[in-house]
């Protein structure tokens, strides 16, 4: 009988508790900033019509995960969030209160070359604002997106800010050019737009013209806004060679990095009024971003800023015997009711040194230990397993000892 190899596919992950627990740290801290800023969660198939992300994305349709479903349909998996989003504000459009403030964290899937940072498969954290053609909206959201950064401990993030109407003169393909500035530099964005068939001539006049633009009113209102709400001048700036090449791009646009993280940048967003009317026919205006969330773990990482992290359990209650194991049961029922998160150990034959040493290696801080004696007078021992002490308590008295802790 042959076997497989047991592994997931290229560019795609697993992940064990112990990081799975700081994934879901990170999800936490960014849907608290969502919910707090009045942002409401939405969830789209991971399968989509493939007609819906043709034409939309650029020259970057290359990385579809595009098939014939058993129907014969052509589908794709979900590219980004953006379009899917803009897809369920065209189709309710009269079922949803508009201006539509929504945030999306769901997996999507690139066929990229899997590097450090590149992923098949990824967790995306979107957040757009539908129906408001002012650049406050713009602006809010772009704060949003540094509140973010702020709330989860950085002592500083950078948003980079542009406005695709500043670029209206440039053709799309120097616009992905010049995209690529930050990671090949300015000969290498020349030597590009070559590739792409602008002379050598037009490729230095049109990243000449990117150099020397200026703020516009659109950008003096989002950095207004953005000193009214409180961020300091280091945390954002205007930058002409910010470009985002998603082919729906048409307004505002930005990035943001994080001072000595090495990664590149961890969110982008952009403007983009004329999505939802290629879509469903619907002149309906939005704004929004999508946060790297493998790279935001990343740079949180890196600046130490994500706590010690163990299992989710404050208690395992042990087996002492099997003659035990029902006065166990009832213990675990009551501290679960307690609202503390109870394991059981399920093994009522194991050795009680054994237990202690898999609640030691699983970092649970407590362990319940109630032997015949302790069950007939109505108590259990309660057993530090840091600072490896134990004391005689009640069920009742363990939960308000933890529930106050």
């Amino acid at each position: 009988m042959s076997t497989i190899t047991p592994q997931p596919l290229k560019g795609f992950r697993d992940f064990l508790p112990k990081e799975a627990l700081k994934r879901k740290w990170l999800r936490e801290k960014i849907t608290l900033v969502f919910e707090q800023w009045g942002y409401d969660p939405l969830e789209t198939p991971t399968l989509e019509p493939l007609e819906l992300f043709a034409g939309q994305i650029g020259e970057d349709e290359k990385l579809f995960f595009k098939f014939k479903d058993p129907g014969g349909r052509d589908v794709a998996l979900r590219y980004d969030q953006t379009v899917p989003a803009s897809r369920v504000v065209g189709q309710y459009a009269q079922q949803i209160p508009m201006p539509f403030k929504r945030y999306q964290m769901q997996p999507a899937f690139r066929a990229e070359n899997p590097q450090k940072g590149r992923y098949r498969e990824f967790l995306q954290c979107d957040a757009d604002i539908f129906g408001l053609e002012t650049p406050l909206a713009d602006a809010e959201i772009i704060a949003l997106s540094l509140d973010i950064y702020r709330s989860i401990g950085f002592p500083q993030a950078v948003a980079r800010i542009n406005d695709r109407q500043l670029l209206t003169s440039l053709p799309y393909a120097a616009i992905v050019a010049i995209d690529k500035i930050k990671k090949i530099g300015k000969d290498g964005v020349i030597k590009d737009m070559e590739k792409r068939g602008i002379s050598s001539g037009d490729a230095k006049r049109y990243l000449a013209t990117v150099e020397n633009l200026q703020p516009n009113d659109t950008i003096k209102t989002i950095l207004t806004y953005l000193k009214a709400y409180g961020f300091e001048d280091s945390w954002y700036v205007f930058d002409p060679t910010i470009a985002r090449s998603f082919s729906y791009s048409t307004g505002p646009i930005w990035e943001i990095e994080i001072p000595g993280f090495s990664g590149g940048s961890v969110l982008g967003g952009e403007r983009f009024d004329k999505l939802i009317e290629t879509i469903a026919g619907i002149k309906i205006p939005g704004t929004g971003f999508g946060l790297g969330f493998d790279r935001t773990l990343e740079a949180a990482q890196q600046c130490n800023l994500i706590p010690e992290l163990s299992t989710g359990a404050q208690i395992l209650v042990t087996v002492f015997s099997p003659d035990t194991l029902d006065s166990s049961i009832a213990a675990t029922k009551q501290l679960r009711q307690g609202m503390i998160h109870t394991e059981l150990y399920t093994d009522p034959t194991a050795k009680l040194d054994k237990q202690l040493k898999y609640a030691d290696r699983k970092g649970i801080p407590y362990v319940v230990i109630q032997g015949p004696d302790e069950a007939q007078r109505g108590v259990v021992k309660l057993k530090d397993m840091k600072v490896k002490t134990q004391e005689e308590l009640t069920v009742e008295e363990v939960i308000e000892k933890l529930t106050n802790a």
